[in-house]
């Protein structure tokens, strides 16, 4: 299975961050499954990578024709994509990949799983989505779930190829069982 992870390019202020990738990019390696990511060389996106690699899995990178990002490719990818742009970069991570994870990120992280949240609420995606966090950093995304599922403003439905949890096991069950 294609992966699409979705991560933040920066390290964080904390080392779980780095554990949490460490441990995903063994996950997919192990279990034969492809990386589908930004493709760049730093912060947690470069660990991710480093580890797939590492442990003789497959890594894909998409990449904007940008400068740094350019100059900055992961050197070790088997499969490098260049787009002219930022949304290009996410539709292709999203053709390409058949489930999604989301690690810790920020505003890019953000916007990536949004959307493939949004494409599957309304029946244009079929393709399960994992919010993986540690130490919380996806509570708050879980209450505003909760808050609009409570409101009425979008029907349980909505959520269903959709996982919020800190455990690597659940969520490699959820994504195998949830897209098929």
């Amino acid at each position: 299975m294609k992966i699409g992870v979705f991560l933040s390019s920066r390290m964080g202020r904390t080392d779980a961050y780095r554990q949490l990738t460490e441990k995903l990019g063994r996950f997919l390696a192990e279990n034969g499954h492809e990386l589908v990511y930004g493709g760049e060389n730093y912060g947690l996106m470069a660990v991710l990578a480093d580890t797939v690699l590492a442990a003789g899995g497959r890594a894909a990178g998409v990449v904007p024709d940008l400068s740094p990002m350019r100059e900055n490719v992961h050197p070790g990818l088997q499969e490098i994509h260049y787009v002219r742009s930022m949304a290009e970069r996410k539709t292709l991570m999203i053709d390409l990949a058949d489930a999604f994870i989301a690690l810790p990120g920020g505003i890019g992280t953000l916007d990536e799983f949004s959307e493939v949240l949004c494409l599957n609420a309304i029946g244009a995606l079929h393709k399960p989505l994992v919010l993986l966090g540690t130490d919380g950093y996806y509570e708050p995304f879980r209450q505003v779930q909760n808050k609009i599922l409570q409101e009425g403003m979008a029907d349980p439905s909505s959520f269903s190829l959709f996982l919020i949890t800190e455990d690597l096991d659940e969520a490699g069950r959820f994504l195998t069982t949830a897209g098929s």
